[in-house]
């Protein structure tokens, strides 16, 4: 099992720290820094530096902290800082300032962390796959609120790494894995075969052909220097099947040495909807859980969470995570921003602010949704939302060309009410953080929301406890006939989702957004 690091300075024993009720967890040395804030070992508080200071891409400076981050997370645990008993990285190259009682954690124990402590389970096994760190891979025990590193006798790459050598292949960069997935989305598995042989997984290593970049690569330009999108779809897609089959492979050896019928996973290998699947399609485990944030950022909360373990809540319904623990904001404190902005707003009861969107996304108009805390994972869930009618003919154009200013191929997630799921989709019963892609039923009624080549999407379903968001489906179930929406991001073009009322009026006033519902506020164009 991994250990913690030598606490610094040294004012705090082992036990006071382990029973302290309050703990932070620190990441993002190269990008991305964030906090999360643990009390009694149960995470109440994450947010991202991105996210308040607007700024993408700055890492963490050595011996600082993300002090914006920290201050909001801890004003949202009601904890003023003398209270913390100790900030805890899990990445080697964060380094916490020495005049703080520090701690530090191996990377892959932050992951798995991460992963357990944030799902439903009283035990699972845990699969770490992240490039970041070596071994690239690590299995994990979990049970009674630790993880325990079961020295998986892994060597060489990881799957993760294996996918960002495919990516950079397509002429994509590390860090741009998601294109890569888009790209794969719009094509035909029909040629896996041409591939397949290329990958094997053998007793705790994946084995490639010497040449397989040099295969995949002829294939790519077989017809050229320059290739269709037709043929680059139809590749990626094949290499996308033929690693997720070993991903496989290593689940059913997994299976076959632990066990244990619950498996969680962690890593930036699971921001990919397409794996996740086929890890929840295996059938090799009962249950699969997918933390909201699976990469590095979500790091902070594993750290945060394996400090306080000891006093991790028993009951599942206590302790598995919410998606929202950002800020959020109360009407007063919106009406502030409306009036220092100047602006002539509507304040609408809830009953009308649900009636008004309905005619508004019935008629084709985009908008942006602000409700409650600011989700913690990468997707937006209906708190820090755009929403469109699936049924515009110009849904993906306003999308893509004029809002998001991506390729024209990128898909964009649906959300559903939970209990109506298997009306829309094939695939897992839930997905409540849009972890799952699935087979639309009826491909035809979905057709303006499907690139070419498409026939699966991301798909949020909504659980009870989001009753304005579920009830915004149902009304609009009743005006169309299908209670379906795209819900993607709010923010800009090359921007953190937003955060704050003035974030999301700055985003309105500066994309093609018609309505901007801020709780019960409603500005139009």
């Amino acid at each position: 099992m991994s250990t913690l690091g030598e606490l610094k300075p040294s004012t705090l024993s082992s036990a006071e720290w382990r029973n302290g009720q309050v703990v932070v967890g620190i990441t993002g040395a190269s990008r991305n820094p964030a906090a999360a804030v643990a009390i009694n070992g149960q995470l109440v508080a994450f947010c991202e530096e991105e996210r308040l200071t607007r700024i993408r891409g700055v890492g963490l400076a050595p011996g600082t902290l993300p002090q914006a981050a920290v201050r909001t997370v801890l004003s949202l645990a009601g904890s003023p800082s003398e209270r913390v008993s100790a900030y805890v990285a899990a990445e080697e190259s964060v380094t916490l300032p020495d005049t703080l009682p520090r701690l530090r954690l191996d990377h892959h124990h932050g992951h798995a962390a991460a992963a357990f402590m944030t799902s439903p389970f009283e035990s699972a096994a845990v699969l770490v796959c992240d490039r970041n760190s070596s071994p690239e891979m690590s299995v994990w025990m979990a049970r009674d609120g630790e993880v325990v590193n079961q020295q998986w006798p892994w060597s060489g790459h990881g799957i993760a790494a294996l996918y960002t050598e495919c990516t950079e292949l397509f002429g994509f960069s590390a860090g741009q894995e998601h294109r890569l997935e888009a790209l794969a989305r719009c094509g035909s598995s029909t040629n896996v075969e041409r591939v397949a042989r290329l990958f094997r997984y053998e007793g705790g290593a994946i084995r490639t052909d010497p040449r397989w970049k040099r295969i995949v690569g002829d294939w790519l330009h077989e017809h050229g220097e320059t290739w269709s999108f037709e043929h680059a779809a139809e590749v990626a897609s094949a290499l996308q099947q033929a690693i997720g089959a070993v991903l496989v492979e290593i689940l059913a050896d997994l299976r076959n040495r632990l066990p244990v019928s619950n498996l969680c996973v962690g890593g930036g290998l699971f921001f990919n909807t397409f794996f996740n699947t086929m890890v929840s399609r295996s059938g090799f485990f009962e249950n699969v859980f997918v933390p909201p944030n699976p990469g590095n950022v979500g790091v902070a909360a594993g750290a945060a969470l394996a400090v306080g373990q000891k006093q991790r809540p028993r009951g599942p319904e206590h302790r598995a995570a919410t998606a929202f623990l950002g800020p959020s904001y109360d009407l007063e404190a919106i009406k502030q921003t409306l009036d220092n902005c100047k602006l002539s707003v509507e304040l609408l009861q809830r009953n009308d602010v649900i009636e008004s969107c309905v005619k508004d996304l019935a008629a084709g108009r985009l908008i942006g949704w602000f409700q409650g805390r600011m989700e913690w994972g990468h997707r937006a869930l209906g708190h820090r939302s755009i929403l469109a009618s699936p049924f515009s003919p110009y849904a993906l154009d306003n999308l893509n060309v004029f809002l998001k200013q991506r390729e024209w191929h990128r898909a964009y997630g649906l959300s559903v009410r939970e209990e109506e799921t298997e009306r829309y989709f094939i695939g897992p019963s839930r997905s409540r953080w849009m972890e799952y892609e699935y087979q639309l039923v009826d491909i035809e009624k979905f057709r303006h929301v499907l690139p070419h080549g498409t026939s699966t999407l991301r798909v949020q379903t909504i659980d009870p406890s989001a009753e304005l968001f579920r009830d915004l489906h149902a009304s609009f179930a009743a005006a169309t006939g299908a209670g379906v929406l795209i819900n993607t991001s709010f923010n800009g073009f090359s921007e953190p989702i937003v955060c704050s009322p003035r974030d999301a009026i700055r985003v309105f006033f500066g994309t093609g957004l018609d309505v901007l519902v801020l709780d019960r506020f409603v500005i139009r164009k």
